[in-house]
């Protein structure tokens, strides 16, 4: 969860200083303009200032001499150009020049400047530039307008470049970039404590559902910090862990009282069916199927009482070679195996698990006497251990009839046994008992079907102990 939670409150936070510093930066290059623009709008002023002045006109000098306030503006604009590289000038409507600097520079006939000086001479001081970005190459123009007698009898332009306005337009942007990096550094930061702080109960509440699904039901929610509804969901769910262990105690306590109490009158009830036939004819048809019954009623009573203490016994779980297990439990079975004349084969090699080894041998016993009993005449079972690193598994496979996918389904259920062999002896418990034993170590039984014919059995265990246990080495 946290890796999928962790990128949305990334983007987020990414968005909203995007949001922020876009703008910021946008203000940082108009700021840097401005203040050029209006250092140029005062030039120009000053400019203005001294051509308002000039008497001299566009054809000339009016009384034969120069005049000396045009000389001073000509100096001005040479002293200007000089000092900072900007080019000036004051051109007259005609667009002839009442003085400039450099001397050859004069209003093109189109572009920037000749814009900026036809809007001048409508009265219009230039005050809103285009805005010039640190990868365009352009210059600055503003244009202001020499009035006299409120006519505009000629124009101040300056065309500035922009090579220290854009450095600086640059810096602001790495100051805010960088500002920007540091602020996501920091909520990065922030979301990764604020994520683990909020997901914390959730793993510890994971962690515990998942060790009460394996059949450890004395597990708990430990006390952990997050916000107070999930400190809350996690008293909930330890009431009501508490109240499904209580539950199933009950009934548990139920099954093994019930089938306890009920083995003495059945004992008793099997002692007089005895006596009794000891009244009738030998060979009596009825009195054999009543001790038949009885004896199948006792097997369940006793299951029962098995399932029972399977389900409440904790798992006594220790690294095991499940290898050798297996052997052993092959070489149990090969007796009656071979009075059915059926061959029961193992490949088990030495492989290490965390297992309880009576449990697993019971689960074992269960499955290969299952095996054996629907195997036919000169059929096979075979027992196969393997390791994937992780697991450990156990694989016993026969050439039986087999279950249909619908038994499948249903096999490994109390009591549940095919319409095909009921008149097998058994009570359906055997299989019910080996998972709930498997299951309290954190193993489990899986089903299948085994081509050409018959079923497929697969034990799994894990091959690693409690968390953070290195996992067993093999046994050389």
């Amino acid at each position: 969860m946290r890796t999928r939670l962790l990128p949305l409150l990334i983007v987020l936070m990414a968005a909203v200083l995007l949001a922020l510093g876009v703008p910021l930066a946008v203000s940082v290059a108009a700021g840097q303009q401005q203040t050029v623009v209006v250092d140029r709008i005062d030039d120009t002023a000053r400019f203005a200032a001294l051509a308002q002045f000039v008497t001299d006109g566009p054809s000339g000098p009016r009384h034969g001499a120069p005049d000396e306030r045009q000389e001073t503006l000509r100096r001005e604009l040479d002293s200007y150009y000089g000092v900072y590289g900007i080019r000036a000038g004051v051109f007259f409507r005609n667009g002839s020049a009442m003085g400039n600097a450099p001397g050859d520079w004069f209003v093109p006939a189109t572009g920037e400047v000749r814009e900026a000086f036809d809007e001048a001479l409508l009265s219009r001081r230039s005050h809103d530039p285009r805005q010039v970005w640190p990868w365009q190459r352009s210059r600055l123009v503003v244009a202001s307008p020499v009035i006299r007698d409120g006519d505009v009898v000629a124009v101040v332009v300056t065309d500035s470049p922009t090579g220290q306005m854009r450095s600086r337009i640059l810096r602001g942007w790495l100051f805010i970039g960088a500002g920007e990096i540091a602020a996501m550094l920091l909520a990065v930061g922030a979301a990764l404590r604020l994520t683990g702080w909020v997901l914390r109960p959730v793993r510890v509440l994971d962690a515990t559902t998942h060790d009460i699904a394996t059949g450890r039901l004395k597990s708990r929610v430990a006390a952990a910090g997050g916000p107070p509804e999930l400190r809350r969901l996690a008293r909930s769910f330890n009431e009501m862990a508490d109240n499904v262990e209580d539950v199933l105690e009950q009934q548990r306590a139920f099954v093994a009282d019930a089938s306890h109490q009920l083995r003495n009158p059945l004992s008793a009830l099997l002692l007089r069916i005895e006596l009794l036939a000891l009244e009738l004819p030998e060979g009596n048809e009825e009195i054999a199927s009543v001790r038949t019954e009885g004896k199948r009623l006792a097997q369940v009573l006793d299951d029962l009482l098995d399932l029972a203490l399977a389900e409440h016994a904790e798992a006594d779980l220790a690294v095991c070679d499940i290898g050798a297990l297996a052997e052993e439990r092959v070489a149990a079975w090969s007796p009656a195996a071979a009075a059915k004349d059926v061959r029961l084969a193992g490949d088990c090699p030495p492989t290490t698990a965390w297992a309880d080894p009576i449990a697993l041998s019971s689960a074992l016993d269960a499955v290969i006497d299952n095996a054996v009993k629907f195997a036919p005449e000169g059929g096979t079972v075979e027992v196969a251990v393997t390791s994937d690193g992780d697991t450990s598994t156990i694989v016993v496979t026969d050439t039986g009839p087999g279950l249909t996918d619908e038994e499948l389904a249903r096999v490994g259920d109390r009591f549940w046994r095919s319409g095909r062999h009921q008149n097998v002896k058994g009570s359906g418990l055997g299989l019910s008992i080996s998972r709930a034993l498997l299951a309290a170590g954190g193993g489990s039984m899986t089903y299948e079907h085994h081509e050409p014919r018959g079923l497929r059995v697969t034990v799994t265990v894990p091959r690693h102990g409690e968390p953070g246990q290195a996992p067993p080495e093999e046994p050389r």
